[in-house]
């Protein structure tokens, strides 16, 4: 049974949300009894909480509570790593990243493609050398996470693998 909020609870939630932005909090989790509220921010709005003003943190957790009343809720399963089993594919180098040899070819890989070791799965340009990047895993390529013509830096994530 769903008990209704009035304009105070909203008011309350509406402190709490704002609280959470301002000090780039990503997640809050609040489970009292029956009340459960759980607050989730896309990546962008993350950052390190470190300079959280704890004491206005608590008066708002306390107040919480009475911003939210539900039934209860079962406990979720925490989410499954997207890239948990994934072999990433890592830039040795800074430069511009090129899917393709040139402007008009098709690309060397698409997500979807099953790749071997060594075989060239983009380019580099650094000082204006072409740098072919190999795979150093056999699988297949289900993320491109480098941006077509776009810089990338040393160390940086190109392609994501699912090693065979």
């Amino acid at each position: 049974m769903r008990e209704s909020m009035d304009a105070k609870d909203f008011k309350e939630l509406r402190e709490l949300i704002d609280f959470l932005k301002e000090n780039k909090i990503a997640e809050f989790e609040l489970d009292k009894g029956e009340t459960r509220v759980r607050i989730k921010f896309e990546p962008e709005n993350a950052g390190p909480a470190s300079a959280v003003d704890m004491a206005q943190l608590s008066r708002l957790m306390a107040s919480a509570p009475a911003a939210v009343s539900a039934a209860p809720v079962a406990p979720s399963a925490a989410p499954a790593d997207p890239d948990a089993g994934l072999k990433k594919v890592i830039s040795p180098i800074v430069g511009t990243f090129y899917e393709a040899a040139s402007p008009g070819s098709p690309p060397f890989v698409k997500i979807g493609d099953v790749v071997e070791v060594g075989q060239v799965l983009c380019i580099v340009e650094a000082m204006k050398l072409m740098n072919e990047i190999e795979s150093d895993v056999a699988g297949e390529v289900v993320r491109m996470i480098a941006v077509n013509g776009q810089p990338v830096e040393y160390g940086q994530a190109l392609y994501a693998i699912k090693p065979l």
